[in-house]
């Protein structure tokens, strides 16, 4: 059963996304994804959020360009944490239509909002928020974390040879 679940409002957010869903499965974490457009299928996305907590999700993300408010709206409707990323679709603002869309958030809806076409990062906070409860998925992010800490260490080593 699928622990998080990846929206997006438009098929061309997908190529964003999909670094969530590698990043996810990764950790062996159960993700399903899907398209939720807040404004051509708001029944869907009501449907979708009003349900997501009864069929075993513990986390959504949701991807969103332009007036980006899928993340928002979803988070309106249910009481799992709601990660956001915005993303710069062609008829953007540079990105800053959607950044402040999800971000400016009225007190009482909250979504955490990762950068701008940071659904890798989005996958890792998920990550995160699994592994505060489940040891496991813990344990592979804090390797992970530590692959970054000796990736940084061995390029510093490398660069110093170098010069």
């Amino acid at each position: 059963m699928s622990q998080v679940a990846i929206i997006m409002g438009s098929k061309s957010d997908f190529n964003i996304m999909k670094e969530a869903i590698d990043v996810l499965e990764s950790f062996g974490i159960e993700t399903e994804y899907d398209i939720v457009s807040a404004h051509r299928t708001p029944k869907k996305m009501i449907e979708y959020a009003t349900n997501a907590e009864k069929n075993g999700i513990k986390v959504i993300i949701a991807g969103a360009g332009g007036a980006a408010h899928l993340p928002g709206m979803v988070a309106s409707i249910t009481s799992l944490p709601v990660i956001g990323v915005p993303i710069k679709s062609r008829n953007s603002i540079d990105g800053w239509d959607s950044i402040l869309s999800i971000l400016q958030m009225p007190g009482g809806v909250p979504v955490a909002t990762v950068a701008l076409n940071g659904s890798k990062n989005a996958g890792i906070l998920a990550a995160q928020i699994i592994g505060s409860f489940n040891s496991i998925i813990s344990e592979k992010v804090k390797s992970y974390k530590k692959d970054l800490e000796n990736s940084v260490i061995e390029s510093s080593k490398n660069l110093k040879r170098k010069s």
